[in-house]
């Protein structure tokens, strides 16, 4: 770093900028409140300035009014009888002076403020790697550095209820990603929308990594990006998942039909990006850090995936395991936030959840908060004898843009990594099932005819 440059930088922010920023404060009501959402005190480096606008913003929070001049006259007398003579000279001084003037570039210090608000957290942020540094806290440092290089991003105005009418009743306003199931699709207007996070319960071994492995695929099939994280299995095992998923041709068959999976995914309009991580070594920062390098790249992301959450490293550890958990599904919130697409993971259960007719919210593993932050959670269970006839249940416990409540049967293929959702049906689940593998068996002679053939 060019460390003679830095000064030049910050050096349009100096004393004349500051002292006419706190004038525009108590003159103009607009500007302030804008301001103070993201202004630290501590960014003026004078201390009669952090003193000024620390009166500002105790008479707005203590009335409920912006101080006028006048207002401003009486705090000045009756509260600075506390300070040092030195600091009320000062206080004063800069009172009569901003009193008898106009404010000069106005327009040019409300355009460049929030730029040195971020300029100054930054200078802040700088300051405190040097001791992350030496506790080697580099998820910490990270996520330092990126708030203050994102203070203020995103809809500085608001969002204008009556002006921006139209545009919450246009499809991308939530632009759902389908989930590939009717059933689900059909109670959640479309599937998960953007900014979305969806969240799948399951015990071990029930098929948490299934229902991402098949949400993800579906979006791929529909010609969108997907971002898939994985810390438990391999990124070459997720991507034969996906193999089998898209082709519906069995696991233990992808050797056998290598040439045609290739044909199949090739044709593919999305893409998918498999990033393995092993467990615990990755922070949700960790994954911005390479979303970021993705968006270098050009790449525009429509779905992410964290298989599973409980298996990240928080940024900060607390205490108690539980607070870390909410952070952690705190942060992938803000994250499908952040990048404004859908983003679904998983959880897991505690032992009551193993083998539940329905694995309800308080199997949840750990800490019951924890998913609560999400838009959309549902439950899969499957008992032993689920598992023998390839059945299970999907429980809908929490639905932000329909209802909830519902149970739907479900049929699982672990051959070729696929779950059906089912309505209510007045077939058997055997029956179902019987049709089921009769017409996947049927499938799999018909692909080997066809191979023969080639050949």
């Amino acid at each position: 770093m060019n460390m003679r440059k830095m000064p030049e930088d910050f050096s349009r922010f100096g004393k004349h900028f500051q002292e006419s920023m706190v004038q525009l404060m108590l003159e103009d009501r607009s500007y302030c409140d804008q301001i103070t959402e993201v202004l630290d005190i501590s960014f003026f480096e004078l201390y009669y300035l952090q003193v000024f606008v620390n009166k500002i913003m105790t008479y707005r929070e203590k009335y409920k009014v912006h101080p006028t001049y006048k207002a401003m006259i009486t705090i000045l007398r009756t509260e600075l009888e506390s300070e040092n003579e030195a600091l009320q000279m000062q206080v004063k001084d800069y009172f009569s002076r901003i009193h008898s003037s106009e404010v000069e570039d106005s327009d040019f210090i409300k355009i460049t403020s929030l730029d040195f608000c971020r300029k100054q957290k930054l200078k802040g942020a700088l300051m405190k790697t040097i001791d992350l540094m030496q506790s080697s806290s580099f998820d910490e440092i990270s996520k330092v550095i990126n708030d203050a290089l994102t203070l203020g991003m995103g809809n500085e105005a608001g969002y204008e209820y009556l002006t921006d009418f139209e545009e919450r009743y246009a499809l991308k306003a939530r632009n759902p990603q389908s989930t590939g199931w009717d059933e689900i699709d059909a109670i959640t207007a479309g599937g998960l929308g953007k900014s979305e996070l969806g969240v799948v319960v399951a015990p071990t071994g029930a098929g948490k990594s299934m229902v991402l492995t098949c949400l993800g695929a579906q979006a791929v099939k529909e010609g969108k990006t997907v971002v898939h994280y994985t810390f438990e299995l391999s990124d070459k095992v997720i991507g034969r998942r996906y193999d089998a998923c898209i082709t519906s041709i069995a696991l233990n068959e992808l050797n056998s039909f290598k040439e045609q999976v290739y044909d199949e995914i090739s044709d593919l309009q999305g893409s998918l990006i498999i990033k393995e991580y092993p467990t615990k070594s990755a922070s949700t920062q960790t994954l911005k850090t390479h979303l970021e390098k993705l968006k270098k790249r050009g790449i525009d992301i429509d779905m992410i995936i964290v298989d599973y959450a409980d298996l990240l490293k928080p940024v900060s550890i607390t205490r108690e395991k539980r607070h870390d958990l909410e952070n952690i599904y705190e942060e992938l919130r803000g994250m499908a936030q952040e990048y404004e697409c859908p983003l679904w993971t998983a959880s897991q259960t505690n032992r009551s959840g193993l083998n539940a007719e329905v694995v309800t919210m308080e199997a949840i593993s750990e800490a019951f908060n924890k998913c609560f932050v999400a838009d959309f959670i549902c439950s899969v269970s499957r008992t032993a004898q689920d598992k023998v006839n390839n059945t299970g249940r999907m429980f809908v416990a929490k639905n932000r843009n329909g209802v909830d409540g519902i149970v739907y049967p479900l049929m699982v293929d672990w051959s070729n990594v696929s779950m059906q959702v089912l309505a209510e049906s007045t077939e058997t689940m055997q029956e179902i099932e019987e049709k089921s593998l009769s017409e996947h068996k049927a499938d799999l002679y018909s692909r080997y005819k066809n191979k023969k053939k080639e050949n």
